[in-house]
């Protein structure tokens, strides 16, 4: 038998139909480790990311296996994901705590909740944002502070800062919606509900902020 190493290299003959499948199959494979493992009992689909080994990291969450997933914002505050869906591109993320003694929301420090300019994500048009404890200057401002606002429903059915002026506003559809402003002069606190349906109860409203993401190009 003549030894493998003094064979001569035979040439095998690859079908040009065959050829496209070969060169797919490695970008296949790639395609499916690209999701990230769970994080607790939450799936992490692509393209959304809690390391650099899996997602892709422009959509970077974070993971943590006690807590859950979190999402942190442009001023490094981690706001809690609830619920993620892939088929829409997007996420719902919890509103910020209202000191009830105080009226002001825990991100009133940096201005609410904002995202960076470049970031992927954006806040989306089914988010219904209720503003509270405004000054009397926010009546400039294209919102419905009226009696008959639903901030006042919050209010009366929460307890949560009653008396205070507050207001209610959608949304805009934009994909550069980047920010949900609160400040001393203006409004200390907000809440939000994803999807309210007009003259629903308090006890139906999905309290969160919905963000969507733009798919990977």
């Amino acid at each position: 038998m003549i030894p493998f190493y003094l064979m001569k290299p035979t040439l095998i003959t690859v079908p040009r139909n065959m050829i496209p499948l070969l060169i797919l199959i490695p970008f296949a494979h790639s395609f499916f480790l690209d999701g990230c493992p769970k994080c607790g009992d939450m799936d992490v689909p692509f393209p959304l990311s809690t390391n650099d080994k899996c997602g892709n990291i422009k959509y970077k969450i974070h993971c943590n296996n006690t807590i859950g997933l979190g999402f942190v914002s442009g001023d490094g505050l981690y706001y809690k994901i609830i619920s993620i869906n892939t088929f829409a591109n997007t996420l719902v993320i919890t509103p910020p705590i209202i000191e009830k003694d105080t009226c002001q929301s825990s991100d009133l420090n940096v201005g609410g909740f904002r995202l960076e300019d470049d970031s992927p994500f954006s806040i989306s048009s089914r988010n219904t944002v209720l503003l509270f404890n405004c000054s009397k200057n926010i009546l400039l401002s294209p919102l419905n502070c009226s009696s008959s606002s639903i901030c006042r429903q919050f209010e009366e059915e929460k307890g949560t800062c009653m008396g205070s002026l507050c207001c209610s506003f959608f949304k805009d559809a934009s994909m550069t919606n980047h920010r949900i402003r609160i400040r001393v002069e203006g409004c200390t606190a907000y809440t939000s509900m994803v999807d309210m349906k007009p003259g629903s109860s308090i006890d139906s409203w999905n309290f969160g902020i919905e963000l969507q993401w733009l798919p990977p190009s």
